[in-house]
C-alpha cells in the first residue's frame, strides 16, 4: 500500500490525530494548517525511511518536491512533532520493561555463579542509575521550588502594577 493511500485508510480509522505546529522565530503554537495528502506521504516515508533519497522516492514525489516540503514551517513542525511521538512512544516500551531490566541487573549482580566482569558491571550500573535518578529528583524539586518562587514574584508584581 503506498504512503497516500495509507494516509487516506488511517484517516478514515482515525488513526491521524498529530498535532500541527506553525512556527515563528521564538515559540511553536498549535495550528489548524493541515498538512497535504502529498505532505503526510512525505512525512511518513521521512519517518519510515532511512535517507531522503529513500524518502521522497517511497512518497512517490520528486526531489525538488521533497526539498520544498522540509522548507516549510508547518512541515518542519510536523516531523519534528511525529520524530517527538516516535520518541515517546518507543521510551514508553522501554520503561514499561525498566523493572524486569531492574530484576536481570540484581540477579546478576547477586548470582555467585556468574563471571566477576558481569557482577561488576551489572552493579555498576544499579548505582550509576540509582545516582542518576536522585540527581534527576534533585533537580526536578529544585527546578519546581524556583517555579514557585517566580509564580510568587509575577504575583507580586501584578498587585503592584494594580494598586499603583
Amino acid at each position: 500500500m503506498c504512503y497516500q493511500s495509507r494516509i487516506i485508510h488511517h484517516k478514515q480509522a482515525g488513526f491521524l490525530q498529530r498535532e500541527k505546529y506553525e512556527t515563528n522565530l521564538t515559540t511553536m503554537k498549535p495550528s489548524d494548517e493541515k498538512l497535504t495528502l502529498k505532505q503526510e506521504a512525505a512525512l511518513l516515508a521521512l519517518l519510515d525511511n532511512n535517507t531522503i533519497e529513500a524518502a521522497y522516492k517511497a512518497a512517490g514525489i520528486s526531489k525538488a518536491t521533497m526539498w520544498r516540503f522540509m522548507q516549510d514551517a508547518n512541515f518542519q513542525a510536523s516531523y519534528r512533532a511525529s520524530r517527538r511521538q516516535l520518541v515517546e512512544t518507543a521510551i514508553a516500551q522501554l520503561q514499561k520493561h525498566a523493572t524486569t531490566a531492574a530484576r536481570v541487573l540484581v540477579s546478576i549482580a547477586e548470582d555467585k555463579d556468574a563471571p566477576a566482569s558481569s557482577r561488576v558491571a551489572a552493579a555498576k550500573t544499579i548505582l550509576d542509575q540509582s545516582v542518576s535518578a536522585i540527581e534527576l529528583m534533585d533537580l526536578q524539586e529544585r527546578l519546581e521550588k524556583l517555579e514557585e518562587l517566580e509564580a510568587a514574584r509575577a504575583a507580586m508584581e501584578t498587585k503592584g502594577r494594580f494598586r499603583a
